[in-house]
């Protein structure tokens, strides 16, 4: 076992497979004895700060079932696990995705209504315009989705590169909106951009670099063509956060003053000073502290005042992204979280700007802001199950009782020896122990039998003290690592990388919970393993009110039944950063809206990657895959290695599974087919696979 410093634990565990547990049950290693009284589901609502992230979109009905409610408790709901259950009878297998269609739609909602509660309070001039950034989300249905729900609000959109580009001018259908158009820029991008304008388009070409003016300038006189031009400055002002870097001095795009005032004076030159219509900064993405927003605004505000006296024709304020998503709900700068409300931010950017323009006499501006984590992150969940699970074994084990003295009767002692009044010295006395017993096997004294009982003992004796240290109000250090060690590995049909990679990557937390027997008290504590072969393929950090937990409470196993988990508020960059580890490709993913007759409407699915289209990525053919299979499979046929029914059954296994969803599904079904297949015969067997139908409109 480790020490509490984090050393890789060294006993061996006991593996349970889907539906069954592996080893004897502990609740009292979870449940302190001070809290005797029955669990209730207000509890898991507190215990998962279910409320703290999701506000009113969820709750947990008296089965312990999580419930959606995008509109509130008021609204239509329904049964995320029902819902779930119900798409695995239509053939949809886990994990799979869930987008929410009418959580967009609130977001959208909310981002505009403070905005406009802001702009009424203050008596501001100008109006709001949100623009989605596609970046954070390219998925056609999320862009069109929000493009229609943003047609009251004259939502826009933003491309950040030329492909974006391509899908922003297809699908900006709102007359109101704005097309942005940021990133590195080539002479084809600001033609494209350009054309746009023409086709009726209000398309403002930001200037990111100085060098790109000139380009701007030229290919507008080319198509004798009065551009919208916008220029973002680069500030001093840093955000706060892990992507702070994006602002400063040292950050990636942005004009600096000087250049600023080169971009004036160019646009002079060529009497074009009045196309230049936009200001925009960017300090980061999830700032975390609205300190930072303030600082920023203030010196931005600053800039554009300047600008318009030096004679730009500035009729937009662009306060970029950074906008936070409250990812553990406890309204703090912790990185995944931030300590200001979505109506404060609103507050703090039309007073900036209000405030900076009546100093100066100028009209008020429109307003812009590119908060697509804060549109997007809420509304997809992913849902997954739990494969199997490894857990310790407590207690003393068969044969320790024989050794009368040494290092393995010492284990036997100490953990006979444990109380509240000695459980420090009984740790320190059982890692000495423990490094006794690794010698004497390294030097041929114990032999293995040997080791597996001391490892044993260190075990219970490590869940002894921990049981202890579950009564104190104060835990000493080198034992707060003692609930980590001895947690459970719940392996999951998912992968991190494809789905999460946040949080391998930057660790970022996603609110993780099961979704159903929530009425149940969780008697287990678990980190999540994926289906990589990868050692950081695992989810091993969770929200926490006060601090960033390191095990997740769960329900043990039952036999026979699956257990289904929620990853949350996912919306926002995952799946287009996702990789391909081990070949996990995209999960299923499943566009939902409520209905007020049956709770939910299932609006579209979308099939996850096959094996063979993740093949093909890596430039691997199928045809030429089954070819070569066959071959071996007849050289083995004649050699007398299989026969025709084992032939028939790999041969048949083998293009099924090019066909299949690249993750696990349930082993009963795959053991079923296997009998069919048997009793078919070997004629039946070798049939190609049937194709799969991608982009379905329905089920």
């Amino acid at each position: 076992m480790p020490d509490c410093a984090g050393h890789a634990p060294w006993p061996p565990r006991g593996v349970a497979g889907r539906g069954s547990v592996g080893a004897k049950e502990h609740p009292e290693l979870s449940t302190p004895a001070k809290d005797l009284r029955a669990w209730t589901t207000r509890d898991s609502v507190e215990l998962y700060q279910l409320a703290a992230w999701g506000g009113e979109s969820y709750a947990i009905d008296d089965r312990g079932d999580l419930l959606v409610q995008p509109m509130g408790p008021s609204g239509p709901r329904f049964s995320l696990p029902e819902l779930v259950e119900d798409l695995r009878n239509r053939g949809i297998e886990l994990p799979m995705l869930l987008r929410i269609s009418d959580i967009l739609e609130m977001r959208v909602k909310a981002l505009a209504g403070t905005f406009a509660n802001a702009i009424r309070e203050t008596d501001y001039k100008g109006r709001y315009r949100p623009v989605f950034p596609i970046k954070v989300n390219q998925q056609r249905d999320v862009v069109e989705e929000l493009v229609d729900f943003g047609r009251d609000h004259a939502l826009g959109l933003e491309a950040g590169s030329k492909p974006e580009l391509l899908v922003v001018l297809a699908h900006m259908n709102n007359p109101e909106g704005l097309v942005v158009c940021n990133g590195y820029k080539d002479v084809n991008y600001i033609e494209t951009a350009m054309l746009a304008q023409k086709m009726g388009l209000y398309t403002i070409i930001v200037v990111d670099r100085f060098e790109e003016l000139e380009t701007v300038i030229e290919v507008s006189k080319r198509f004798d063509l009065r551009p919208h031009i916008g220029v973002r400055a680069k500030l001093a002002s840093r955000g706060a956060g892990k992507w702070q870097e994006s602002g400063g001095d040292k950050s990636k795009f942005g004009l600096t003053a000087g250049e600023l005032i080169d971009v004036v004076e160019r646009l002079r030159e060529v009497d074009m000073l009045d196309c230049l219509e936009l200001l925009h900064f960017h300090i980061g993405s999830q700032i975390t502290a609205i300190r930072a927003i303030k600082d920023a605004l203030k010196e931005a505000t600053r800039i554009f005042a300047e600008l318009h006296d030096l004679g730009a024709g500035l009729k937009f304020l662009d306060v970029g992204g950074g906008l936070a998503v409250d990812y553990d709900g406890s309204q703090t700068n912790f990185h995944s979280s931030a300590n200001y409300s979505l109506q404060e931010y609103a507050n703090d950017v039309v007073f900036a700007v209000q405030q900076a323009c009546d100093e100066k006499s100028i009209a008020h501006p429109d307003i812009i802001s590119e908060s697509g984590r804060a549109l997007t992150a809420h509304h997809a969940i992913l849902v997954f199950d739990v494969l199997g699970v490894a857990q310790q074994q407590f207690g003393v084990p068969k044969g320790a009782e024989d050794y009368e003295e040494g290092t393995i009767a010492n284990l036997v002692m100490t953990l006979r020896s444990v109380s509240q009044k000695n459980f420090q010295e009984s740790y320190h006395d059982m890692l000495q122990l423990k490094e006794e017993a690794i010698s004497l096997f390294n030097l041929g004294y114990l032999d293995l039998k040997g080791r597996a009982i001391a490892e044993a003992l260190v075990w219970a004796i490590c869940e002894r003290i921990h049981q202890i240290c579950q009564s104190l109000d104060y835990v000493p250090e080198e034992l707060q690592g003692l609930e980590r060690a001895l947690a459970d590995t719940y392996y999951c049909n998912f992968s991190v990388f494809q789905s999460a990679p946040d949080h391998w990557a930057v660790k970022q937390l996603f609110p993780t919970m099961p979704i159903h027997r929530l009425n149940e008290r969780p008697t287990r504590r678990a980190i999540l393993a994926d289906l990589t072969c990868d050692s950081d393929g695992k989810v091993d950090k969770f929200i926490d009110l006060r601090d960033v937990k390191s095990v997740l409470e769960v329900h043990p196993i039952t036999p026979g039944k699956p257990y289904y988990m929620g990853m949350f508020l996912v919306g926002a960059y995952q799946e287009i950063l996702g990789d391909l580890h081990n070949l996990f490709g995209d999960t299923n993913a499943i566009h939902v809206s409520m209905d007020e007759q049956h709770g939910y409407r299932i609006e579209r699915v979308i099939e996850g990657d096959s094996v063979t289209e993740v093949l093909s990525y890596v430039q691997y053919d199928k045809q030429e895959l089954i070819r070569r299979v066959r071959g071996r499979l007849e050289q083995a046929l004649r050699d007398g290695r299989v026969n025709m029914r084992e032939s028939a059954l790999l041969m048949r296994r083998y293009e099924e599974g090019l066909a299949a969803y690249t993750y696990l599904v349930d082993d009963d079904a795959v053991l079923a087919k296997d009998e069919d297949v048997v009793q078919q015969g070997v004629a039946a067997a070798v049939p190609a696979a049937a194709e799969r139908v991608r982009g379905s409109s329905g089920i």
